[in-house]
């Protein structure tokens, strides 16, 4: 039996261990001591562990319970990567406790949950399971970034389902989520002297054209038409740059936009979209030049074939809280897209935080606690 204080002080160290992204933070340390950690806490319980470097200085950390054979394999994952931290430098990596909040970067985002798939191996091995499937940890690097861990982890092996553990809220499993497109839009207009309009075309003015019918499209047809699970598709703008001087007229506009495309989308209704705004600007302003770089995109995820998993997971959640499991979707991306994708059911669950990506950032001790013991009794059914 897992108690409290075994999931405050591991998780603790977890948080204690800088693994900030560096695809998102130019000279962040990377996830290896953090899985270096984690490699020699797992090697003590007799467990099969080795990493899998990605990028240079960058591995997965992976391990495997063995069942005797005959059995579903089931994973856990959860990812070794955080967001940076220059907005609480001086607390994001002293964990701290107060009431049943521990406070930390990756408390819940994602350490509280690497934490917890290590304790629910933890139990399976000392509690002696009879288990005649595999239980997987898979414990990825850059889910924050482009999620380059968890693609190099399915395209070496294959577990019949997985498990994906973030801070949603114990009691809910998802089994929907948004996909995603960063976009960068690139409007192309002409330098010229600020008094000579016959000659300049300015970019900045027709991008303003595009985000204003940006807008009426998030407003008039993501707004007004959300996913019943996922909620209205994301937009937002993020970066804008163009023009040299007040003199000149701007020869260029760059505007860089996040868009969310719901399960049965991909990224070129998106595009399709935005190429429609380009050819009604170009009926009324002739000289109108636009194009899209597509720099990063994600499907969307719709759990299948994973009814067996959530039977297991539900009834499981039932007999620790005492009431049905709540089936939910999110607006934010996560992995499952790609376990699910690789042809691997696939469910989401976690305990409950808050402050994610943020100062102050905690996870509830007694829902992972109380998580631990649910996942536990989930992978002693499925794999038996």
């Amino acid at each position: 039996m897992i108690e409290s204080q075994e999931v405050i002080d591991l998780v603790s160290q977890l948080v204690r261990i800088d693994s900030t992204n560096p695809w998102l933070i130019k000279d962040a340390v990377g996830e290896a001591d953090v899985a270096d950690y984690i490699s020699r806490w797992l090697v003590a319980l007799g467990l099969d562990v080795w990493k899998d470097e990605v990028e240079s200085g960058r591995p997965n950390l992976v391990a495997v319970l063995h069942g005797s054979g005959g059995g579903k394999s089931l994973c856990l994952n959860a990812h070794l990567d955080t967001v940076g931290y220059a907005l609480w430098r001086e607390t994001a990596l002293v964990p701290r406790l107060e009431g049943d909040r521990l406070y930390g970067l990756g408390a819940a985002d994602d350490k509280g949950h690497c934490g917890a798939g290590m304790l629910v191996l933890k139990s399976l091995v000392m509690s002696k399971q009879d288990l005649r499937g595999d239980v997987w940890l898979a414990l990825t690097i850059d889910e924050e970034g482009t999620s380059s861990g968890t693609m190099a982890f399915l395209e070496k092996y294959h577990p019949d389902a997985a498990l994906v553990l973030e801070p949603f809220g114990l009691g809910n499993v998802t089994i929907t989520h948004q996909g995603f497109g960063w976009l960068d839009i690139i409007i192309e207009g002409k330098a010229a002297h600020g008094c000579a309009p016959e000659i300049g075309v300015d970019a900045i003015a027709y991008m303003a054209e595009v985000i204003t019918r940006l807008n009426k499209l998030d407003r008039e047809i993501y707004a007004a038409n959300p996913h019943p699970l996922n909620g209205k598709t994301v937009f937002h703008t993020g970066t804008i740059q163009g023009g040299t001087d007040y003199a000149t007229y701007p020869d260029r506009c760059y505007l860089g936009i996040e868009i969310g495309t719901q399960p049965g989308e991909t990224i070129e209704d998106r595009l399709a979209e935005i190429n429609a705004i380009f050819s009604e600007i170009k009926t009324i302003a002739p000289k109108f030049k636009g194009e899209v770089k597509v720099n990063l995109a994600r499907n969307p995820f719709l759990a299948q074939g994973h009814e067996s998993l959530l039977d297991i997971l539900s009834s499981e959640i039932n007999r620790e809280l005492g009431q049905p499991a709540l089936l939910v979707g999110e607006n934010a991306w996560g992995d499952a897209a790609l376990f699910q994708e690789a042809g691997i059911p696939t469910l989401m669950t976690g305990a409950y935080g808050e402050n994610f990506h943020a100062p102050q950032e905690w996870v509830s001790v007694n829902e992972l606690v109380q998580l631990i013991r649910i996942i536990e009794r989930t992978v002693a059914r499925y794999c038996a």
